[in-house]
């Protein structure tokens, strides 16, 4: 009997924003942010089910049980936006979020993109430069004013052996 968790990855359901979107915050609170902060990024935490419908979103499962989701958003015919990547907290630093940025990436080449941006939280970059990320810029955050946020691009066809 083998004690490695089974897990799957799925296409998210639009049923399931409300869990998704808590899941997000429950996530984004990880970093020890403040309940002031917390709040003033509710709603770009908040999805909602035509999202769901309009972007690649993919939930992964632990027994059963959803642990994380990312979402794929199209900007041009050869670039992708990773919009959401968010595990709960007790799953972090566990690879689920490797799993599911794999997994993102490999979406994105079937989909026929040839780049990922990805705008980030500061404490996530060690995470996104494991992934292939070099930061590129920063964007000004849309929840919190004066702040800027790292943004970071994904070459898929170097990780994919094309170049």
């Amino acid at each position: 009997m083998s004690d490695i968790p089974k897990w799957r990855i799925r296409q998210a359901l639009p049923s399931e924003v409300k869990y998704l979107s808590e899941l997000a915050f429950r996530s984004k609170s990880y970093w020890g942010y403040s309940d002031r902060f917390m709040q003033a990024c509710l709603e770009e935490l908040t999805l909602d089910s035509c999202y769901i419908e309009s972007n690649s979103t993919f939930v992964i499962e632990v027994e059963g049980n959803t642990v994380g989701f990312y979402s794929l958003e199209h900007v041009s015919a050869f670039e992708a936006e990773l919009g959401y990547l968010f595990v709960e907290p007790m799953f972090i630093g566990k690879g689920y979020g490797r799993k599911l940025m794999a997994h993102a990436q490999q979406k994105a080449r079937h989909l026929g993109y040839n780049q990922m941006t990805v705008q980030g939280d500061p404490n996530a970059e060690q995470f996104y430069r494991a992934a292939g990320g070099a930061v590129v810029g920063t964007r000004k955050s849309t929840s919190i004013p004066d702040r800027e946020l790292p943004v970071f691009r994904i070459d898929l066809r170097e990780l994919a052996g094309e170049t």
